[in-house]
């Protein structure tokens, strides 16, 4: 009895096993991918008049200074993704800070997307200017941060504001434009930096009125480099979006990297 009772204890364990390794892999397998995170990024606070600006800082593993970027959310205000862009740039040599532009006047994003939205439509473009200006000034204040290579990208509403933020700075090295609209045409005389377009092909929103901005930054001698990315919609680039599960996520983002990789150095 005492010798078929522990044949049977092993085989019942035996059993448990292969079934917590299978509930294993499925787990790992239904796991959603994630960037590895970089070892080190923070929250930090700008102060901003009697409140502060909340921003996430994303820190390179490197010996000497690196370029830096800005990160500009989309017009849901600060999720949990865009830190996730940080880390990425952080991955790859960069000093990154992505700003919640909500924080100076409401201390933090709303959950909802659709909240996010409406506080987004109250601010005022020289209010955001003046916080993206803290965020600068704080890279370069920053001993791991190679001081005035500093680049600015942004998504949806913050491609816009990338863009725009560009005829605002004339110390940006670099703009990326993810999806974003463009300033008015009078002020695009005032971009220094070289501007890179990340566009999906199925956005004609957006997309409408590029070869009218391809042509008027040609004419004023500055660069403009629009790239668009088949079987893509607005947003790609973020999960959930149209195409965003497809081969143009990690083409897109190997432009983007290089664009920076050259312009920042």
């Amino acid at each position: 009895m005492s010798q078929r009772s522990g044949i049977a204890t092993h085989a019942v364990v035996g059993l448990l096993a292969m079934v917590a390794g299978a509930l294993g892999m499925w787990a790992v397998r239904s796991r959603p991918h994630l960037d590895r995170v970089t070892t080190h990024g923070e929250w930090v606070y700008l102060p901003r008049g009697t409140d502060s600006l909340r921003a996430y800082v994303a820190y390179p593993e490197r010996k000497d200074r690196a370029p830096a970027v800005i990160v500009i959310h989309e017009v849901f205000g600060l999720t949990n993704w865009e830190p996730t862009v940080g880390d990425k740039l952080a991955m790859n040599g960069f000093v990154a800070i992505v700003p919640d532009l909500l924080s100076s006047r409401w201390h933090t994003s709303p959950a909802t997307p659709d909240s996010g939205r409406k506080l987004v439509a109250q601010l005022a473009p020289d209010a955001i200017t003046s916080d993206l200006d803290a965020a600068y000034g704080y890279l370069n204040s920053l001993s791991a941060v190679d001081k005035d290579h500093i680049g600015v990208m942004g998504f949806c509403w913050g491609g816009g504001q990338s863009f725009r933020y560009a005829t605002n700075n004339p110390k940006l090295r670099a703009a990326v434009v993810c999806y974003g609209v463009a300033p008015d045409s009078s002020s695009l005389t005032k971009i220094n930096a070289p501007v890179l377009g990340v566009y999906g092909e199925n956005d004609a929103r957006v997309n409408g009125q590029l070869a009218g901005i391809s042509e008027t930054m040609k004419r004023l001698g500055r660069s403009f480099v629009a790239d668009s990315y088949p079987g893509t919609g607005h947003g790609f680039l973020k999960p959930g979006r149209q195409g965003s599960e497809g081969p143009e996520v990690d083409r897109a983002w190997t432009r983007i990297l290089g664009f920076f990789h050259e312009k920042l150095k």
